[in-house]
């Protein structure tokens, strides 16, 4: 008795190692008839958020491969950064007509902030293709090399952190109560960063040379954003900053750290660029999931 292509793919099953909490050795199975990949994408994530302490342990052995046999590790990027800061600082400060001590805290917040962000976006265009072998081989959730990608980069850049604080104690500019919505902040930095990982890291699995046009749009990015200058040098057409989704994403951080807060148009600027962001990730990763383990 011959049987139709439907009910063939209706009982169509794939072996696989169990969910969590099955029993071993059970089967997943699959209907091809109906994929149901928003459920399966959902699942993803929701398995690779509960096991963020496997992404955080896979992260701290990444930089520790990275800077094996070196002095100061990553500490050498702290001495870089404060390198810099010094140099730009001097410069600019002349430059823009300020004193070095209204300057300086401003730039130092700027950079760091700004080069977390720039190393988290090129980082999550090979967050999936640098983990290759973990996929083809392992049956972990695409979402623990995303997170990966976000813990490697916010580790590295907690090694800045005290250039700030240092920074802050020579010019004697304290934050005040209002530092506490830096938090807040950083909480939307990480969940942008998380969807820049998944989203970037698909895109870039699928077309190699989207990485290298990232990295120019970031570049240009620097100069567009308010980093080395400050937003009040736009004067009335200042107002268009906040159609930059990297201004108003850096400045609901360094804000808070400076002290002058960030006005409440910023901030729903900030939520309604990670609200969009994240749904188009999440759009991407429930039509293309299936896909990217032929991607990489």
């Amino acid at each position: 008795m011959l049987m139709r292509p439907e009910t063939i793919a209706a009982t169509t099953a794939q072996t696989a190692l169990a969910a969590p909490g099955s029993a071993p050795g059970a089967c997943l199975h699959y209907d091809a008839a109906m994929p149901r990949r928003g459920a399966r994408a959902a699942s993803d994530i929701s398995v690779g958020l509960r096991r963020w302490r496997l992404a955080a342990t896979l992260a701290w052995l990444d930089i520790r491969n990275r800077y094996r046999g070196s002095v100061l590790g990553p500490f050498w990027l702290t001495l870089s950064t404060g390198l810099m800061l010094a140099g730009l600082g001097i410069l600019y400060s002349a430059l823009m007509h300020e004193t070095l001590r209204s300057y300086l805290p401003f730039l130092s917040v700027s950079l760091i902030v700004w080069n977390v962000v720039n190393q988290i976006v090129l980082d999550a265009t090979t967050s999936l293709i640098s983990a290759e072998g973990m996929i083809r081989q392992l049956p972990l959730p695409y979402t623990t090399h995303a997170l990966r990608c976000v813990f490697r980069n916010l580790i590295i850049a907690a090694h800045n952190l005290p250039l700030i604080l240092i920074v802050m104690v020579i010019c004697r500019v304290f934050p005040g109560p209002g530092i506490v919505l830096m938090f807040v902040g950083l909480a939307i930095l990480g969940v942008n960063a998380f969807a820049a990982a998944l989203l970037l890291g698909m895109l870039c699995a699928r077309f190699r040379d989207l990485g290298q046009i990232v990295a120019s749009v970031m570049q240009l990015a620097f100069f567009m954003t308010p980093i080395l200058w400050k937003p009040t040098s736009l004067g009335p057409k200042a107002v268009w900053l906040t159609l930059d989704p990297f201004y108003v994403v850096m400045q609901v951080v360094r804000g808070p750290l400076l002290g002058s807060g960030a006005p409440p148009l910023i901030w729903v600027s900030a939520l309604g660029f990670t609200i969009v962001f994240c749904g188009l990730a999440f759009a991407f990763f429930v039509r293309f999931r299936g896909r990217i383990a032929f991607w990489v």
